[in-house]
């Protein structure tokens, strides 16, 4: 399974044959990706900066694991939305480039531009 489309049908035929249709509607989903979120940042609370870029493998599994809640969730939240994710995110990614030009924020967290 190589894209969005492949796994939003196959999160749409889980749903369909538990009968989980039902409790999927977008507000539920929002709150379960939130809550599956807060369990990825669970693992990188307490870790500094260069801890959380050098995960041991037990932990970069349980990472990678919380990781694919939260796609999961998003996916089927787009598919309850009728949006497609991957001309959303290229269009806010084109929208972030004119918000963001590279020659004004580079290097720069606060991401405001003169």
């Amino acid at each position: 399974m190589n894209s969005i489309d492949e796994l939003r049908l196959r999160l749409r035929a889980f749903a369909d044959a538990r009968d989980w249709e039902q409790f999927h509607a977008p507000k539920n989903l929002a709150a379960a990706l939130i809550v599956e979120a807060g369990e990825l940042l669970e693992h990188f609370q307490w870790l500094s900066e260069r801890q959380s870029r050098t995960l041991d493998e037990q932990t970069r599994s349980a990472v990678a694991l919380e990781m694919a809640d939260v796609l999961l969730y998003l996916v089927r939240l787009a598919d309850q939305l009728g949006i497609d994710l991957i001309e959303v995110a290229n269009r806010k990614i084109t929208l972030n480039e004119q918000k963001y030009p590279a020659h004004e924020v580079r290097g720069r967290s606060d991401k405001r531009h003169t």
